[in-house]
């Protein structure tokens, strides 16, 4: 995916007058347009529209990590996890394992790995069995690694669809699943900075950033994702997607069972959503079932309140009324909410010289959103018009409707500029100045 997970506006290009000049001058471009798709397992690009390169945790890891700071415990673990069998070893000093596989007795790497750092020779060991990993063909060394190189909790989702030529999936079918791990990987977010039964664009931007140190690898045939959430900081979204994904799966069972509703309102508590919901949908579709399942970071151990080794969170084509019916509901059921607004003016629209006009302001404070619409009567318009002149954003009391997914303002009053510090105002004002024959064309006539 290369566009952001929160799309623009429908009609923000639209009306009878242009843009006002951004806040900010954009800088010129540091690199040409173009640029390379990332690598498969490259992250964050194609999960939230920025540049794929290394952030977060990832940013100092290498290839291969340091074998001095490897638990062999936690190696251990992950080639279990990961398929690889324990075949002897001496005991109490080390174990020696194959990965999986019917043959892998025979023709695979096989690996030395000490049962602790306490002999001398352990962290040659730990360090031949990395660069085996390393070198070996087998999708789930590559997982190992990963695993080792930042301690992150695993999220992996399995989608039963019809194979293609050789074992693989269609382009479309490979989409839809992306498509559906990141609204189920941006639910769980969301969820972490506020219950609600529907978000719209709340929190949008704090939880698209939260998931920009993801990294995710597709498995062999397309049929299965895995996404790893570094511990710090996606352990909040790991747990938090534990206890939504099992609660969206007993509402479900109680849906179906009573034909009662009941239990999704209650499951809102535990970050179940109509973003959720909508992507489970979008998970489930088309297939004859799909799954969820989450592991720890073994390093990291298991968090509270959390099982040591959850279930798989199965949903099947049968599931798909019930989560459509509680999207509609949590649509309809999440009331506008009373705020006000500090922002900036970045759009300004009117039919006439005169009378209410439409602005849209990019939100500074108030609001978990970006932009917000609204309507001003025309001497709210007009002190709207003279706040961006002079370089100031308006402060204006309202209530943002959920109907619009929380980007309009409506029963808009109290239109008052704001006053800032000298450095703010003058880089508004040094922006207006650039662009003014834009800003003229806008608001249209002059007023006597």
């Amino acid at each position: 995916m290369h566009r952001p997970i929160d799309e623009p506006e429908n009609g923000a290009g639209h009306g009878t007058g242009p843009a006002l000049p951004p806040a900010r001058p954009a800088p010129p471009p540091s690199s040409p347009p173009f640029r390379p798709h990332p690598a498969p397992g490259e992250l964050p690009g194609h999960w939230t529209g920025v540049p794929a390169a290394p952030r977060g945790p990832w940013a100092d890891a290498g290839d291969t990590p340091d074998p001095g700071r490897v638990d062999p415990r936690v190696l251990g673990a992950l080639l279990a996890r990961h398929g690889w069998r324990r075949r002897g070893g001496a005991p109490g000093r080390y174990s020696r394992w194959s990965p999986p596989g019917p043959e892998a007795g025979s023709r695979g790497t096989s690996l030395l790995v000490p049962d602790s750092r306490a002999f001398p020779d352990c962290e040659d060991l730990i360090g031949e069995a990395l660069t085996a990993l390393a070198r070996s063909a087998t999708p789930s060394a590559r997982e190992v690694l990963t695993g080792l190189t930042v301690p992150s909790d695993e999220i992996r989702w399995w989608r039963d669809v019809p194979p293609g030529p050789a074992g693989t999936v269609p382009w479309p079918v490979q989409e839809q699943l992306r498509s559906a791990a990141r609204g189920v990987l941006l639910a769980g977010a969301l969820a972490v900075r506020g219950r609600a039964g529907y978000h719209g664009a709340r929190h949008r931007r704090q939880a698209q950033a939260s998931l920009e140190s993801v990294v995710v690898g597709a498995a062999p045939g397309g049929r299965g994702l895995t996404a790893f959430l570094p511990v710090d900081p996606g352990r909040a979204v790991s747990v938090r997607l534990y206890h939504a994904l099992y609660a969206a799966r007993e509402a479900v069972d109680y849906r179906r069972a009573t034909g009662g509703m009941e239990a999704f309102d209650t499951a809102v508590e535990a970050g179940v959503s109509r973003e959720l919901t909508d992507a489970l949908v979008a998970l489930v579709r088309g297939t004859e079932g799909a799954s969820i399942a989450l592991e720890w970071s073994p390093a990291a151990g298991v968090p509270e309140g959390c099982a040591a080794r959850p279930e798989p969170v199965e949903f099947s084509p049968g599931d798909l009324p019930a989560l459509r019916e509680a999207g509609v509901r949590y649509r309809a059921g999440e009331p506008s909410v009373p705020v006000r607004i500090t922002g900036t003016v970045v759009r300004m629209r009117r039919s006439g010289p005169r009378g209410e006009g439409t602005v849209r302001l990019r939100v500074l404070a108030g609001a978990e959103v970006g932009h917000v619409r609204v309507t001003l009567d025309e001497e709210g318009y007009r002190t709207a018009g003279h706040a961006h002149l002079v370089g100031l954003p308006i402060r204006v009391v309202g209530r943002l409707e959920s109907r619009g997914g929380f980007r309009r303002l409506t029963d808009a009053s109290e239109v008052l500029p704001v006053q800032v510090d000298d450095a703010e105002r003058d880089r508004l004002m040094k922006s207006l100045q650039e662009n003014l024959d834009v800003f003229e064309e806008a608001c249209g006539p002059a007023e006597d």
